[in-house]
Formats: C-alpha cells, sequence, structure tokens
C-alpha cells in the first residue's frame, strides 16, 4: 500500500514520484520499459534542441559539456537523478488495470503484482501508439514506424513517409550516410512546423535532386521490394527496400478509457483540472504529455516536468482538508 503510484518513468512520472518523496508520501512507480524507456528510443544519434536546464528535474543540475545535450546525456541523467533520490522504480511492469473501492484504487500488473494506492498518476506519454497509414503490407518487416540510426541503410533505397520534424531530420540524416531517400507527403509542402535551421537544408537536398520529394502523394500499398504511391500525376510503382512512416503518435485511449477516464471527443486528451491534473475520477491525475491527448505538440518535458508539484500539492491539500 502506497499514497502515490505513478504509471511511467518517463520525465514526467520522476518527477511526480520526487515530489512525492519530498513530500514524505511513500511512492511507487510502474514502468512497462525501462527508465525514460521513450528516450532511449530516441534517434542513436540525437541531439536536443532544448538546453540542460529546461530538462532539469528535482533541482539536480543538468551539466554537460556541450550546449545542447545528446540523448546519451540525457538518459545517463535521468538515471542519476532516480538514483539521487533513491525512487522506487519498478521496469517492465506495466499497469494493467486500475479499480476502486471506496478511498483506495487497486492495481493489478503485467507480471500480476497486485498495488493499492491512495492516489494514482498516470503519466504514460505516447510515444509507444504510432499513428498508422492503415495501408496493405504495412506490416512487412521492411515498414518501420521508429527511427533509429542510419548506418544500416547506407546504400539501400529507404523511403519516408511524413512532412514535420521527425521526418524531415530522419530524411537528412539518411541521405547524409549513404541512404538513396524519397520523401513522400500528403502536403503541397513540408510542414509549417518544421525547425527553422533544419527547413533551409532540406529544401536545398530537394532542389538539388538529392533527396526526392513527391508532395500531394499518398503511399496505396507495401509491396515487397516495391511501394504503390498516389501522386499528382498518376500511381506509380516504386524500388523501395526500407519505409519509416513517421506521422506522429496517438495516446493509448483504450488504457485511459478503461480506467475510467471521460476523454475530450475530438482531442483525446483525457478531461482533467488545469490547476490539479486531477481527472473525472477523484484522485487518479495525468501527467507529462499524455495530458493533451492527439496534441501532442503542446506538452513537452520542459513543461510537463512541473506537473508533478501541482499534483503533490493538490494531493496535500485535499489531505489537510480531510
Amino acid at each position: 500500500m502506497v499514497d502515490v503510484l505513478v504509471a511511467g518513468a518517463g520525465p514526467a512520472g520522476i518527477s511526480c514520484a520526487i515530489e512525492a518523496t519530498r513530500a514524505g508520501l511513500t511512492c511507487v512507480v510502474l514502468e512497462k520499459g525501462s527508465i525514460v524507456d521513450a528516450i532511449r528510443r530516441f534517434p542513436v544519434n540525437l541531439t536536443w534542441f532544448s538546453t540542460p536546464e529546461l530538462l532539469e528535474i528535482g533541482s539536480v543540475p543538468f551539466v554537460t559539456s556541450t550546449f545542447r545535450p545528446s540523448r546519451i546525456d540525457t538518459l545517463n541523467y535521468y538515471r542519476r537523478v532516480c538514483s539521487h533520490y533513491g525512487l522506487d522504480i519498478r521496469p517492465f511492469d506495466a499497469v494493467a488495470e486500475i479499480t476502486r473501492s471506496g478511498s483506495m484504487f487497486t492495481v493489478e500488473t503485467s507480471k500480476g503484482r497486485t498495488y493499492q494506492a491512495g492516489n494514482i498518476v498516470v503519466a504514460t506519454g505516447y510515444f509507444d501508439n504510432p499513428n498508422r497509414l492503415g495501408v496493405p503490407g504495412e506490416d512487412l518487416p521492411q515498414v518501420l514506424h521508429y527511427y533509429d540510426e542510419p548506418y544500416r541503410y547506407s546504400g539501400s533505397r529507404v523511403t519516408i513517409v511524413g512532412g514535420r520534424n521527425s521526418a524531415v531530420e530522419a530524411a537528412l540524416d539518411l541521405f547524409r550516410h549513404g541512404a538513396l531517400v524519397t520523401l513522400i507527403h500528403r502536403g503541397e509542402q513540408l510542414s509549417e512546423g518544421v525547425k527553422y535551421w533544419i527547413l533551409p537544408d532540406i529544401q536545398n537536398r530537394i532542389n538539388a535532386g538529392e533527396i526526392t520529394a513527391r508532395f500531394s502523394s499518398s503511399v496505396l500499398e507495401f509491396r515487397s521490394g516495391t511501394i504503390v504511391v498516389r501522386t499528382p500525376t498518376g500511381i506509380i510503382e516504386q524500388e523501395n527496400d526500407f519505409t519509416f512512416v513517421l506521422i506522429g503518435f496517438h495516446p493509448d485511449i483504450e488504457h485511459l478509457a478503461r480506467f475510467g477516464i471521460a476523454l475530450h471527443p475530438e482531442t483525446l486528451a483525457p478531461v482533467h483540472d488545469s490547476e490539479t491534473l486531477e481527472t473525472n475520477v477523484p484522485d487518479l491525475y495525468v501527467a507529462g504529455s499524455v495530458v493533451a491527448g492527439k496534441e501532442n505538440n503542446k506538452v513537452f518535458i520542459e513543461n510537463g516536468r512541473h506537473h508533478g508539484a501541482a499534483i503533490v500539492r493538490a494531493i496535500l491539500a485535499r489531505r489537510v482538508r480531510g
């Protein structure tokens, strides 16, 4: 039995656990993967646009040798923070069910363990649920929904589906490491949200014919060794070794609904109090990017890291009133 049980050991979930620990509350964090697992699965060469102080949690300084931290810097930092506070994190044991009886929650996990908690924080993010095209052949092994690193694909014909930052950055990285890259995007041009310092680079590569771009186009089918695309001038079938479908992510709405959390009909964001982050289920809170539903470009580590303090304040205030 614990005061606070946190589902998800990303930066927002860790922040919640730190604030609970600081307040003298008992806390357990359940995580379906490893600590900050979403960051672990980021492209291996990733460098953050944010500076270290914007990623800090728990008042622990994030010291790096460069102005912008790398993926490795960030993984090491968050693990060090967890160690510093002695957080009780249970990796590879996901929350499967949450039920309520009186003033307590009962939590069942994927490993068959049972916990009781007075308060629950769902900080499960959205990175585990990539958006899909829903076309034939999308489950073929050469069709991937996460970009990892470029070296495996050198000399291969690689198609990138998408027109936002992740797609553009993957296309440039692959091109610079020897892949033959085609970018397919349903829009007439790249997304307006593409980072301003990357946009000239991708446009120059396209203009020079170094990266093939097919705008106002969509994938109709994946086949072994080829991809079928609808373009403004007709349907074509082009040779293809690998495809990265990088069109964003969505929250795990099935789990949220099963936990009794109401969802906004358009954004699929969990209904919650904007000040306390408490959902329609009393004593059940949300934190981090899951708060925004499909609008996951509104909550990042930089602002989601503050959710823990707001949640713990609400828990303590309710105890005082009680």
